[in-house]
């Protein structure tokens, strides 16, 4: 998404840059239609086929030739009035059917909901997306004074506050290969044994920060969520600006925990890591 161009259109003087890293792995059509869903989730109304042109930067003929084949699938509708695409009802009923034993319904969105009304901060959920911590949901901060978080947006396992939360199910073994790879592919260059530090601090605390590793100004605190089987890790983040999060983190840590205890009814247990 072009950050600009959405900040504008949404009033958010601080949206936090959106990253993809398709690379040309994904076949063009679907991730296009895909991000055209994920636009209209950070929208929340009607668009015409130029604003989704230009806030997704693709070309216009082919836009539109998109959105009216997503109407023909159900999944958009068209308002001849206004000339403007919008998602159906049946886009809000994808993925009804995944819920864990004892966390059915809209529990996970009840949590987020208690979560953001206690803090006032942005609250999201993520999950492991490859080398990526990938924001699935978000609740947007209510403070007058705040960042506007995108769901859909990554950040890497081994610099972000979500990611690491996400490494303390990881072996020691796996985290140093990640830690390899993001090193050669990118111009940071982690140190190893600082990383492993923070991963088993996190692993003893239930909970990581971290504070302008991604975002200057901006942070987030990440607590994994209890899993059941082999059901996919997610965490719980708060984020927002770093001299918010830093004075109020105790309370900010204490409101996750009681969120967690009330909705899944149970003490939350970190992942057991794998062995090295």
């Amino acid at each position: 998404m072009k950050m600009t161009s959405l900040s504008r259109v949404l009033g958010e003087p601080q949206v936090i840059q959106y990253n993809d890293d398709e690379n040309g792995h994904v076949v063009k059509s679907a991730g296009r239609a895909l991000r055209i869903l994920e636009l209209f989730d950070v929208l929340r109304r009607e668009s015409l086929v130029s604003e989704v042109s230009e806030l997704l930067g693709l070309p216009q003929s082919s836009t539109s030739v998109l959105l009216r084949s997503m109407v023909l699938m159900g999944y958009l509708t068209f308002n001849p009035e206004t000339r403007a695409f919008g998602p159906t009802i049946r886009v809000s009923l994808l993925g009804n059917w995944i819920n864990g034993p004892d966390f059915g319904g809209n529990e996970l969105t009840k949590l987020m909901e208690q979560v953001n009304v206690k803090t006032g901060q942005a609250v999201v959920l993520a999950v492991r997306n490859r080398t990526w911590s990938e924001y699935i949901h978000v609740l947007q901060a209510t403070d007058t004074l705040r960042m506007f978080l995108i769901k859909g947006a990554r950040r890497p396992l081994v610099t972000s506050g979500t990611g690491l939360a996400l490494l303390t199910g990881l072996s020691d073994g796996e985290i140093k290969r990640l830690t390899l790879r993001h090193n050669a592919e990118t111009d940071d260059n982690i140190c190893m044994s600082t990383l492993l530090d923070r991963v088993n601090l996190a692993r003893t605390q239930g909970w990581v920060s971290s504070y302008d590793s991604v975002t200057p100004g901006g942070g987030i605190i990440g607590m994994p969520l209890p899993t059941y089987g082999n059901e996919q890790q997610m965490i719980l983040g708060v984020g927002g600006l770093t001299s918010v999060l830093t004075e109020r983190e105790g309370e900010f840590v204490a409101a996750m925990q009681e969120a967690i205890a009330i909705h899944f009814k149970k003490p939350l247990l970190l992942p057991e890591p794998l062995p090295v």
